[in-house]
């Protein structure tokens, strides 16, 4: 990072690009999705499973994600990821028809993984090293990328509508911020000390047997995923579905509808932007347990009472409240090991490719304020598994050197 001499805030910097990166690689080719249905001449069933092709890509990463970060280090993991979903904008762009744009999202979604997975354990490693909160803000930076996304689309549409122009000029800003930002990146990662290799001994098991045994997941892990889904299921049941309540079930006017996401998103934002402190003066389990049960209890109560006002106070208690589960969870899981933090973060895609769809389901069984309330029960559910999640301290964990870049 050019100019910048602190360490601390050089890493910062260059760890907030690449989760402001992965924002604005998923925002951006989102954002093009009227005009690839248009040029692909998809149903819209074809589209849904267009998306559901990259979902499916990220969650089932996990093996993968686990092995290269041994061997590469989240450094180079993260670079290489980047770099490969900059790329896959060109793919997308130059796609000839419905199978191969399938192809190229599946491939983007193991790419987000992969990236989602290096970024996270750079967050944790770089609040190891310098014994300070960052994760949070961190986090804010992806919901950043997704609005300067937003932003480019906009401009480009005024001078064309071609999509291989929009996404080369996104492709070229990504390649360029990957340049700018690698020299800032940590060359160490998180190991615990489950993961430090020892000297092998004669009574230990066989090595198939070893493996079979370091294969299953400990259950702080399971309860990490668990807490993981249920988080990420209330955050992308907000996002699909708070738009539609609005307008179906408080009757809101057309102009009022879309300020149920945008009260989550603004809210979530500021949160974010604070919560580290938050996390520095109060610990991440009560940030987690307490955040969890405003959101649920905040929604809840929103949905009893009906009404513009009200529902809003509602959604905006859900962006407070879920603002920093997801970046502690990651905290948390990197503690335990890249193969906890790989699972996790499978685990949490997942929930956000299952809630919203979910959601709809039981709305379709009951009604949408059932579905909603099932949305609130989620969030109170993060907050009984953090119950059973050791909450690591700066303290607790250690860094170790990655393999050379």
């Amino acid at each position: 990072m050019l100019g910048v001499t602190d360490q601390f805030r050089r890493a910062q910097l260059a760890i907030a690009a690449l989760f402001c990166f992965l924002g604005f690689q998923y925002a951006t080719w989102a954002s093009r999705l009227p005009a690839l249905k248009t040029r692909l001449d998809l149903s819209e069933a074809e589209l849904g499973l267009l998306l559901m092709a990259c979902g499916a890509g990220a969650a089932a990463s996990f093996p993968l994600v686990a092995v290269l970060m041994k061997r590469m280090g989240s450094r180079r993991l993260a670079v290489l990821s980047a770099v490969c979903l900059s790329l896959l904008l060109l793919a997308l762009s130059a796609a000839p028809d419905y199978p191969v744009a399938l192809v190229v999202l599946c491939c983007d979604g193991v790419a987000v993984g992969s990236l989602n997975v290096a970024m996270n354990a750079q967050g944790a490693a770089l609040e190891v090293t310098h014994q300070r909160t960052a994760m949070a803000r961190l986090h804010a930076a992806f919901s950043a990328g997704s609005l300067f996304a937003a932003l480019l689309a906009s401009g480009v549409n005024v001078v064309t509508t071609d999509v291989a122009v929009h996404f080369g000029v996104a492709a070229a800003l990504l390649l360029l911020l990957v340049g700018l930002t690698r020299s800032g990146l940590l060359t160490e990662d998180r190991q615990t000390p489950a993961e430090t290799p020892a000297e092998p001994h004669a009574e230990d098991p066989a090595p198939e047997k070893r493996r079979r045994r370091l294969s299953m997941p400990a259950r702080v892990t399971v309860w990490m995923g668990c807490a993981m889904v249920f988080g990420t299921v209330t955050e992308g049941a907000m996002n699909d579905w708070s738009a539609l309540y609005m307008k179906e079930v408080v009757d809101a006017a057309p102009e009022l509808a879309p300020m149920g996401i945008a009260v989550v998103s603004v809210m979530m934002v500021l949160a974010r932007i604070f919560a580290d402190g938050w996390r520095s003066r109060w610990g991440d389990g009560r940030i987690v347990r307490v955040g969890s049960v405003v959101a649920g209890a905040g929604l809840a109560l929103a949905l009893m009472a009906g009404g513009v006002v009200p529902t809003l106070i509602g959604f905006a208690c859900v962006g407070l409240g879920v603002a920093a589960v997801t970046p502690c969870i990651y905290v948390a899981a990197a503690a335990q090991g890249t193969d906890a933090l790989a699972l996790v973060a499978a685990m949490g895609t997942t929930g956000l490719l299952a809630g919203p769809a979910l959601i709809g389901f039981i709305a379709s069984a009951g009604s949408l304020v059932w579905g909603m309330g099932a949305v609130a029960a989620s969030a109170i559910l993060v907050s009984l598994c953090a119950t059973q999640i050791r909450w690591p301290k700066l303290a607790d964990s250690r860094a170790v050197p990655a393999p050379e870049s």
